[in-house]
């Protein structure tokens, strides 16, 4: 199922231990469309270089941590292991968070997600107006580099808006289901946004696959 695939992702990144030594490693996924596809909301510039230049850096980094905790492992150095941490973090955090936000971006995208998603975001926020707004301000109040998240608490079966700093993944840093992501890194925009982050929170929006966040939503609920 794909949200379980695409939520589980953070559980997999970093193998279990004892399967470190057989793990193969992390690559890059394709983008499901063209880098100009999402234009005139988001340019091919700022496509290609954030997802074949800052994704692939974070999945390369990823790699070269995992070998080297590989290796602490074999020496029983406990010391590099707990050195190593930040780096898994902060680029396993960055391999997860991008997989997401590239399936949650389509050029056939906007408008508003129907069905029960629809229902659950005029349960918990009100209307699907009011959760645009708060999301968006979630963004814009994230401080330095970050993501604004729509999650799932499985526990409480709501729905919950959280920001994260850097690249810290949404489900184990707040235990919720990741549904929709949205980048708030400068990479993301400031090609052709500048410094004002509000356009591009405005016009992300002319681009959510509201297919794929539904698809989420539904799995999760199972």
């Amino acid at each position: 199922m794909l949200c379980r695939a695409a939520c589980s992702t953070s559980r997999k990144l970093v193998p279990a231990l004892g399967a470190l030594g057989s793990r193969q490693k992390h690559s890059l996924p394709d983008l499901p469309y063209d880098y100009g596809a999402l234009e005139p909301y988001i340019n091919a510039q700022i496509m290609q270089l954030h997802h074949n230049k800052h994704h692939a850096a974070y999945v390369n980094n990823l790699n070269i941590a995992e070998e080297k905790y590989k290796e602490a492992l074999a020496k029983d150095d406990v010391t590099t292991q707990i050195a190593l941490q930040p780096a898994l973090k902060f680029n396993g955090g960055g391999h997860i968070n991008h997989s997401i936000f590239w399936t949650n971006l389509s050029p056939n995208g906007g408008g508003e997600p129907k069905g029960e998603l629809l229902e659950a975001i005029v349960r918990d926020f009100g209307s699907f107006e009011k959760f645009t707004k708060k999301l968006t301000a979630v963004c814009v109040g994230v401080q330095g580099s970050g993501w604004g998240w729509l999650g799932f608490n499985k526990e409480r079966g709501l729905l919950q808006i959280a920001a994260c700093s850097n690249q810290d993944p949404l489900e184990g840093t707040t235990g919720l289901i990741p549904l929709l992501g949205i980048d708030v890194w400068e990479h993301a925009y400031y090609l052709q946004y500048k410094n004002v982050r509000p356009d591009y929170l405005k016009a992300i929006w002319k681009v959510i696959n509201w297919d794929n966040v539904t698809a989420r939503y539904m799995a999760c609920k199972k």
